[in-house]
């Protein structure tokens, strides 16, 4: 089965759990995520399928928007709220220091390019091997400081001790980094006490599924074809081309071939029919075109 779909992840299952019930449910082996949520974290989940996984490259960069809170009092070894405690709840005696006024002003450096340094419990790789899995066996994690960018972060309001906010982030940015980051500032220790992607790239909760709906339709394949995201949706940035029989023929040799796209893209979707992508195409000059990806 090739496709795109979206999940609505539940909360308390790993991607790769997502990954695993998706796979029962299509009878489709080859699945991957485009970025990974945490265990806790819930919401859009875009997963590629079959040959539509050798379009992962084209989606990395694609920036995430969530929605969340952010306990105060106290941090946790992994900055959320599955981690152990890393020391007393202080919340009691900073309750009339750590005000929404005084959050949003912290919460204010937060904007635009910065350096984040990921949580030692995440998925980023050590000499090959993933931090969580070093910090776990209680081994020294030294990780180096990410690029990332954020384009809107807000505390919208508070009550008690958390505070609920919106963000925007670039690919490989870490909300739970924020949030320790804003404790540790404040001095008063933080954690990510939930979190809710609503977006990733150009898919938001409108477009996704949840796994009980999906399992209904397991085994039938026409109808989870019709669950998958449009192909001619996908990837927005390039536009798509409609290809004749014979530049399709080349194209899926590997050869270059004319095709009827004038807007000077660099790269373009190239189908067969209405539904039917056969490939990604890069500009070599004029209407000239290579085949980088070839689906079928």
């Amino acid at each position: 089965m090739n496709g795109l779909l979206v999940i609505d992840k539940p909360g308390g299952m790993t991607s790769h759990d997502v990954v695993d019930r998706l796979r029962a449910i299509t009878g489709e082996r080859s699945i991957g995520h485009l970025g990974t949520l945490d265990p806790m974290a819930t919401g859009v989940l875009p997963l590629l399928m079959g040959k539509f996984t050798r379009l992962a490259q084209y989606f990395s960069a694609a920036g995430k928007s969530y929605t969340g809170s952010i306990r105060f009092g106290f941090a946790t070894d992994t900055y959320d709220a599955e981690g152990e405690p890393a020391g007393a709840d202080r919340w009691p005696e900073v309750a009339q220091a750590v005000t929404l006024e005084c959050i949003r002003a912290a919460a204010s450096k937060f904007q635009g390019d910065m350096l984040q340094m990921p949580p030692p419990f995440s998925a980023k790789k050590i000499q090959g091997k993933p931090a969580y899995k070093l910090a776990r066996e209680g081994k020294p994690v030294v990780l180096k400081p990410a690029q990332v960018r954020i384009d809107h972060f807000e505390i919208e309001s508070m009550g008690g001790p958390e505070a609920r906010f919106v963000i925007e982030i670039s690919s490989g940015g870490y909300v739970r980094s924020i949030a320790h980051e804003l404790g540790r500032d404040l001095g008063c220790g933080a954690h990510l006490s939930r979190l809710r992607r609503t977006r990733a790239g150009a898919f938001t909760l409108e477009d996704a599924h949840t796994l009980p709906e999906l399992e209904t339709l397991a085994n039938q394949p026409e109808a989870l074809a019709g669950m998958c995201v449009h192909p001619r949706a996908l990837l927005p940035e390039l536009p798509s081309v409609t290809a004749d029989q014979v530049a399709l023929g080349r194209l899926r040799n590997g050869a270059q071939a004319n095709l009827p796209e004038f807007s000077g893209a660099p790269l373009v979707k190239v189908f067969a029919g209405p539904r039917e992508l056969a490939g990604v195409a890069k500009r070599i000059a004029g209407t000239l075109f290579q085949p980088v990806v070839v689906l079928g």
